[in-house]
């Protein structure tokens, strides 16, 4: 009977399981890192280091985390992670936006109660309930994604500590002089019933009226002679006929040409170069020019309201006025419209708004009064047909603003409301953009600057109930308005001990104390402001409220980081608000990611049912999956997602794991402490594997460093496929599980694989994260000295004694000729002659670029896994002759001469009497 070997082999052997079942595994990683505390041991270990500060922008606590903002907390966790094991104080403090409108409605709507009847403080304290219980759901689904931070010590916006650093930024911006109350027009959502600032808007395209409309000129003929005792009318065009009734004036552009024009008995006034798309548009046939003069020429000329006869609007002049559609004359309503109140103002028009805040107008309006906008703009339109001014309507699509919470068309609407003025310090915030911040990708400078280059000043009072409020107070004796910075502060102390609370709980009286006097008469009898202040207010004040309040933290931050939609959101609100105060950015660099889509490119839409939720992913294959989506997308565009795409992160990712599966196999019985082979006692091999392993750190960390996550991913991936399990681990095999165990062959190997999987280990932390504590808490079993997470071990340095650009380019060599040989033994064995490549042996024609004697027979044996192998002049008569096109290389290949050891496999034509082959003899008899 044939002995069997086996046992004297030393065959991979390991706990560590193929199959990952991260599903299951995964929360067993986040109790120990619970129960170790690992977040505050990363701190204490880089306690004194130079800190690397990323600020979190605070999701919003409504609702549950959805794939993109599960791709944002996780790409934001890889930074601090990478900065702390690298050296650097890194704490990570993740925050929550808790008022605000959003909250405010659910609740009305849940517990069936009106914002007008419900007592505010009752209302308060259910929104407050509401904000914690899903604020508390979306911690542990972050928590779920492996994201290490400061979860038990939150910053949330409702807390007293960060209102009353709210009102205290608030103070200083008073004391300058930017915060104004002022009557203009803003956007307001009917459905929501307030006010909002231009980031929670969304545009998105809306078919409205498109319509042309007669207004009459019966005194332009005592200025142009040709026009006299003729019916005049200036043709007016709008998109919004329910604002009509607040139309004031007529705007043209002052640099156009504009003609008069007949068309059957009566005379119209437009622009020139639009004369063929209105006949278009309206069906006029138009005649003989009687007069033609550019815009200016008619400023201040007068038109009569259409349906208000007695209202006259003059011709006024506008830069904005484009000939791209209409007419070129823009009916001009001040009370709606931003550009519209400007031209008012500076003209002295009436800022007429005619509407109220349900939509409706005031009862009191002249033809329309108490209908809905929309009975209001048909009323309007039947009028303007039966007194023959409708000239002609159609229908346009165009972009048009919506209310980012319940997705409905806004108005702009002219109210009494509080404003920071941007205008006072917009240069100096262009100038901070342009030279004092790091934009990632750079078309983010473009994107903000251009924003706050064209914004208006920022509204920053709402008409809710859940929020901070705005400290104002107004004299019930004289009316006067009294917003003074020293009163706010006195608010600013109660709210750090009371929170915002005491606004509705107390009198103004109470409040102030003796400082509850009218500057102005003297009066005692003060009321408090009814508005609380936008959220985005909240949060652009957070690098004030945080960085400057939590000790482990410091003003400015290094990095804000979120999606796109910041340039308008948050990165523009926290700039305002820290050049309005600081004259200075609360960042160096600001990081910006694309949209989450589809595999087509599509939006996530629930109609279309393409929403992928990021709890059904971990549920299935698990958070590391998740995380290295996230790792793998070049996230400055919009990144993809589909089961596709899962399917082929769960092949890489089991490319890795098998890898780091097969090192811990074969480093069963290496002790590190005793069986490590210097450097310069490797085999070459090894050295090249070392070589190429600091290219690997190198690329890495540049990857880390600029924030640049997938060529970490894609750099430890191929290492893992191309140098690792297709070469360097496929030919060691034979020296690992057959040479001598304490072999320099055998232990060399080892100690390469021991460094590979600690460096591939430590680089993957930051990404695979609970896969690489999995691997860690294995490779503890082998060296119990190692720390006691991955997490709390150092990113690995570049060895630079270690890096051979000259030896890597020799093994270049190698696996080229290695990959002629095995195409020529695939042909070997798909012919029949061989079966394992083993049975094989191999002669190669001589060809001078190649390095045929650098190595000896037995090496390039090794390197191609077959039992003989030589160089030759000419290939002999064998049984296959390989003429590999790629390398021009002919390889000849026939079966091995000898015998089969038992033990290794390969053909020997020297063995023992047991057919062992002399290697393997000797190790056996050791």
């Amino acid at each position: 009977m044939a002995t069997d070997y086996k046992d004297t082999l030393k065959l991979p052997q390991t706990s560590f399981p193929m199959r990952a079942n991260l599903a299951k595994r995964e929360p067993e990683f986040l109790r120990f890192w619970k129960d170790i505390d690992v977040y505050h041991e990363m701190l204490k270990k880089q306690e004194g280091k130079e800190s690397f500060i990323l600020h979190d922008g605070p999701p919003y606590a409504n609702g549950n985390i959805h794939i993109g903002t599960a791709f944002n907390k996780i790409l934001k966790d890889f930074i601090p992670k990478y900065k702390m094991m690298k050296g650097y104080f890194a704490p990570y403090v993740p925050g929550w936006d808790t008022h605000g409108l959003p909250i405010e409605l659910h609740v009305l709507r849940t517990h069936g109660l009106s914002k007008d009847a419900v007592d505010p403080l009752e209302l308060r304290k259910k929104c407050e309930k509401y904000a914690h219980e899903f604020l508390d759901i979306q911690r542990n689904d972050f928590i779920r994604l492996g994201a290490l931070g400061d979860w038990e010590n939150p910053y949330i916006t409702l807390k007293p500590e960060y209102e009353a650093a709210q009102l205290g930024a608030f103070a200083d911006l008073v004391e300058k002089g930017l915060v104004y109350k002022g009557h203009k027009p803003v956007y307001w959502c009917i459905d929501c019933q307030t006010a909002l600032a231009a980031a929670e808007i969304e545009y998105w395209d809306e078919t409205s009226p498109s319509v042309f409309i007669a207004y009459s000129m019966p005194e332009i003929g005592k200025k142009i002679e040709v026009l006299q005792g003729r019916d005049v009318n200036v043709v007016v065009w709008t998109t919004t006929p329910w604002t009509l009734p607040a139309s004031m004036a007529v705007a043209i552009g002052p640099g156009y040409d504009y003609v008069f024009v007949e068309s059957g008995d009566k005379v119209y006034l437009l622009a020139q170069e639009l004369l063929e798309s209105v006949s278009k548009e309206t069906g006029l046939e138009f005649g003989r020019v009687l007069y033609t003069c550019k815009g200016r020429e008619l400023e201040n000329e007068l038109a009569v309201h259409p349906f208000y006869v007695e209202r006259k609007t003059p011709i006024v002049l506008a830069d904005y006025v484009l000939l791209d559609t209409g007419t070129g004359c823009v009916h001009t309503a001040p009370g709606h419209g931003v550009e519209d109140y400007e031209t008012g103002v500076r003209y002295g028009i009436d800022i007429y708004n005619p509407v109220d805040e349900s939509g409706h107008f005031f009862k009191d309006t002249p033809l329309v009064g108490g209908l809905s906008l929309d009975d209001g703009a048909k009323k309007v339109l039947g009028v303007l047909t039966e007194n023959g001014r409708l000239l002609g309507q159609g229908k346009i699509v165009h972009s048009y603003p919506h209310c980012w919470r319940c997705k409905k068309p806004v108005i702009f609407r002219s109210t009494e409301q509080w404003f920071i003025s941007v205008a006072d310090f917009r240069d100096e915030a262009l100038k901070i953009i342009e030279n004092n911040v790091n934009w990632i990708p750079d078309w983010g400078k473009d994107r903000i600057y251009n924003m706050v280059r064209d914004r208006s000043d920022w509204c920053i009072s709402r008409q809710r109930v859940w929020g901070v409020p705005i400290p104002a107070f107004y004299c019930d004796d004289c009316g006067e308005l009294i917003l003074k910075p020293e009163l706010i502060r006195v608010i600013q102390d109660k709210v750090r001990t009371g929170g915002t609370n005491i606004w509705w709980e107390l009198s103004a009286q109470e409040l102030l104390g003796d400082l509850a006097v009218c500057p102005h008469c003297g009066s005692h009898n003060l009321s408090k402001d009814k508005n609380i202040m936008d959220v985005w207010f909240d949060s652009g004040v957070s690098h004030f409220a945080v960085l400057e309040t939590r000790p482990e933290l410091r003003w400015p931050a290094d990095l804000y980081l979120e999606g796109s939609d910041q340039h308008r959101g948050w990165f523009q609100t926290s700039l305002l608000t820290s050049v309005a105060i600081r004259d200075k950015a609360p960042y160096k660099s600001v990081l910006t990611h694309g949209f989450i889509v589809d595999g087509e490119g599509k939006k996530m839409s629930k109609s279309i049912g393409n929403i992928i939720r990021p709890q059904e992913v971990i549920d299935k294959y698990g958070a590391d999956i998740l995380r290295l989506w996230v790792a793998s997308t070049d996230y400055r565009n919009d990144i993809r997602i589909s089961q596709g795409i899962i399917n082929n992160l769960t092949e890489s990712y089991r490319r890795i794991r098998n890898t780091a599966r097969y090192l811990l196999g074969n480093l069963t019985d290496f002790d590190p402490a005793k069986d490590t082979v210097a450097y310069n006692d490797l085999l070459e091999i090894d050295k090249w594997v070392l070589s190429v392993l600091n290219g690997v750190i190198d690329r890495s960390t540049q990857g880390f460093e600029n924030y640049e996550f997938h060529i970490p991913t894609f750099v430890i991936h191929q290492f893992c496929v191309n140098e690792l399990s297709s070469f360097f681990l496929d030919v060691s095999k034979d020296r690992l599980y057959a040479d001598a165990t304490d072999s320099v062959s055998r232990r060399g190997c080892q100690t390469a694989m021991w460094q590979i999987l600690n460096v591939m280990t430590r680089m993957l932390a930051p990404i695979l994260s609970f896969t690489a504590e999995e691997i860690w808490q294995e490779m503890r079993k082998i060296d119990s000295t190692l720390p006691k997470s991955v997490f709390l071990s150092d990113w690995p340095e570049i060895d630079s004694t270690q890096i051979d650009p000259s030896l890597e380019e020799k093994w270049q060599q190698v696996l080229v000729v290695r990959g002629a040989v095995s195409r020529a033994l695939e042909t070997a064995r798909t012919s029949g002659i061989i079966g394992h490549a083993l049975e094989a042996r191999v002669e190669v024609q001589k060809k001078k670029e190649y390095i045929d004697a650098a190595f000896s027979s037995e090496d390039w044996a090794m390197f191609a896994i077959v039992s003989d192998f030589k160089w030759v002049e000419t290939v002999s008569s064998c049984a296959i002759v390989w003429e590999d096109e790629e390398t021009g290389l002919v390889i000849g290949v026939d079966k091995a001469l000898g015998e089969k050891c038992p033990r290794c496999w390969k053909f020997s034509e020297k063995h023992n009497g047991n057919g062992l082959c002399p290697r393997c003899t000797e190790v056996v008899e050791e």
